[in-house]
């Protein structure tokens, strides 16, 4: 316990430190996370390697430990392999973020690393072998101790990135669920878990001085994943070994409120024919805006829902089957009145869903070609040509490109022309251009189908000038024939 808690404090302190020092370096090098996204919550560039500090406190406190502490020292040895994966898997995770947060990876490059972190880690000895089961008897995985294990493990890696949409919301779930790992080893006599997530606790809370709303710096993926695989794989380990009856739920108890978002994500994508790795506006935190609740309230309101989550967890472990049953009953028909209120599972909304879908497909089909064809352009006269297409694809009475040079344009023969106009404008990525659309169809506000097709085509419409920029500041394009 004293060991812990100097891990804590030392945490705070590291993470204090190095957060102002990470942030600097990422103005310095222009590692920022720019609101060019319609979908972007902020108005201002903020940097966003916050979860470097993170990641450096998380560590540094542990390797100090290792070296003047024998009785630390004793302990790594003692569970070597566990100490290992969590060292060796988190790094990875990390520099994967890294990479993530600098140049961008993609959905496939990232899964590819995450299950093979995942793998690994089964292989040293994280592994979901029974999942218990309150209303009845136990169920003993097998062979499909595998899969499930790297589900758990990927899938809380990217549902503690996904949720991570507001100020402080990420670090302040991801504190709340830590601190019931802590009390459940502290519990269960599991002196190596309490020293993780002593460190981890504190290093998040250093970083939560720094991000709470108003944030001057974000933890980006480096973060957000690092985070979602020690909660993962310390949830698995902390409670391995219990002969509680509903030991394996207790982290997916104390984690609902990402694996919730998550699963919610996936379903409404999936019935809208959206792609999975597409982001959108409907996250829990996004209703809750919606409902008029200020940046810090939904923030707050967020973080009480998983104290009071972490208590069920808490609570969970002093319990036999049938008051787990009952206990689980009763919070779960609670979650499902607090979504219906929040506007998710509602089943009359599934024709309208079905429609979506369909109009989706169709939006989508008619958007595909239009990034080839602006990746075939030679001139800003192909690229007007282009741009008035898709604002006819989109169903936009006119559109306006901008400011330099200025490119307006009124489409006839497209659309409806009944209703007050209204207009909506378009960041293009690491561009002081916008693409305006303006529409008189009766809309007061922007679909997000609508949204997502044309910030798409706003960053192949970004990338396009950028390459005609290039050509046209070349050497070489000073002896380029025009193209007739």
């Amino acid at each position: 316990m004293r060991t812990a808690a100097v891990a804590f404090i030392l945490s705070i302190v590291c993470a204090s430190i190095l957060t102002p020092l990470v942030r600097r370096l990422a103005h310095r090098f222009g590692a920022l996370d720019h609101a060019w996204s319609s979908r972007k919550i902020h108005s201002r560039p903020i940097p966003r390697l916050g979860g470097v500090a993170i990641v450096v406190a998380f560590y540094v406190p542990l390797v100090a430990l290792l070296l003047f502490h024998s009785d630390v020292g004793r302990m790594f040895v003692a569970e070597r392999n566990y100490v290992v994966g969590l060292f060796v898997g988190g790094l990875a995770i990390a520099l994967l973020g890294v990479y993530d947060d600098l140049k961008g990876a993609g959905a496939g490059r990232k899964f590819l690393v995450q299950f093979a972190v995942a793998g690994f880690m089964y292989w040293i000895g994280y592994r979901v072998d029974t999942i218990a089961n309150p209303f009845g008897l136990e169920l003993h995985l097998g062979w499909a101790s595998l899969p499930f294990t790297l589900l758990w493990i990927v899938g809380v890696i990217n549902a503690l990135n996904l949720i991570d949409g507001l100020d402080g919301l990420a670090g302040g779930v991801a504190l709340v669920a830590v601190l019931t790992t802590f009390l459940i080893s502290l519990q269960r006599a599991h002196p190596l878990m309490m020293l993780f997530s002593g460190a981890l606790a504190g290093s998040i809370l250093g970083f939560l001085f720094y991000n709470f709303n108003p944030a001057t710096i974000f933890m980006g993926d480096t973060g957000s994943m690092f985070l979602g695989f020690i909660l993962a794989t310390s949830a698995i380990q902390t409670n391995q070994k219990s002969s509680t009856a509903v030991a394996v739920m207790i982290p997916g108890i104390a984690l609902g409120l990402p694996i919730m978002d998550t699963l919610l994500a996936m379903g409404r994508r999936a019935l809208r024919g959206r792609s999975m790795f597409q982001a959108d506006k409907e996250h829990i935190h996004h209703r809750l805006l919606a409902q008029g609740l200020s940046h810090r309230q939904t923030v707050l309101v967020l973080y009480g829902f998983c104290v009071l989550l972490g208590a069920v967890a808490l609570v969970l472990t002093y319990t036999n089957s049938l008051q787990s049953a009952i206990l689980l009953v009763v919070v779960g028909a609670l979650v499902v009145v607090a979504l219906r209120a929040l506007g998710y599972m509602r089943l009359d909304r599934i024709a309208d869903s079905a429609s979506d879908r369909r109009k989706n497909k169709a939006l989508r089909a008619a958007a595909r070609p239009l990034g080839p064809r602006l990746r075939q352009t030679a001139s800003l006269d192909e690229v007007w040509i282009v741009v008035a297409d898709a604002a006819s694809v989109f169903g936009a009475r006119s559109l306006r490109l901008g400011p330099v040079p200025e490119f307006v344009h009124e489409i006839e023969g497209t659309g409806t022309n009944e209703g007050e106009p209204f207009e909506f404008r378009f960041a293009l990525p690491g561009s002081a251009s916008t693409l305006e659309l303006g529409w008189r169809d009766g809309r007061r506000e922007i679909d997000r189908d609508t949204e997502i097709a044309v910030d798409l085509f706003c960053e192949h419409l970004a990338e396009a000038l950028e390459r005609l920029k290039s050509l046209k500041s070349s050497p070489r394009s000073a002896t380029r024939p025009a193209p007739s």
